[in-house]
């Protein structure tokens, strides 16, 4: 059974588990991206398979979601990281308008490309996270963080 969990007023779609709010914050931003890939990937199988089913209104909502998870993935990229943010911000949007229109014409040729894509930018961003080798534990990152916020820049 799919549950949903509020993401700083956005909903996300985890599959087979809950996650409360409390463990939610204490993931890290890389986590909580993981988790997006996961969410959109997700709801692009069940709008596909709402497609093949003709149950056009799952198809429709589940899309929806797709959509706006793509589009807060653009929103949480950071652009002092270059030219790479640019490409993947197009990237996003272009997936963006490809799940549109996949919508629009309930074709779920469009749908299995853009979770082709999807799954790929998962793939690499799971493996750039396991080859992250930070020697700062967890907890002391989150503390440097939340200090890091709360600094006034003069």
């Amino acid at each position: 059974m799919k549950t949903y969990t509020d993401v700083a007023m956005f909903s996300v779609e985890v599959t087979d588990k809950m996650i409360s709010n409390e463990a939610l914050h204490k993931k890290t931003p890389q986590e909580i991206t993981a988790l997006l890939y996961e969410a959109c990937l997700d709801n692009l199988e069940l709008a596909k398979q709402a497609m093949e089913t003709k149950d056009l209104m799952v198809a429709n909502q589940k899309l929806q979601k797709a959509n706006d998870i793509l589009h807060r993935l653009g929103v949480g990229i950071n652009y002092e990281a270059g030219i790479v943010a640019d490409q993947l911000d197009s990237l996003y949007n272009y997936l963006a308008d490809r799940v549109v229109q996949a919508n629009y014409e309930k074709d779920p040729t469009i749908v299995d490309e853009v979770i082709k894509n999807v799954e790929l930018i998962a793939t690499s961003w799971n493996t750039a996270q396991k080859k992250n080798s930070d020697k700062q534990p967890k907890a002391m990152k989150q503390k440097a963080n939340a200090y890091e916020k709360n600094i006034m820049f003069e």
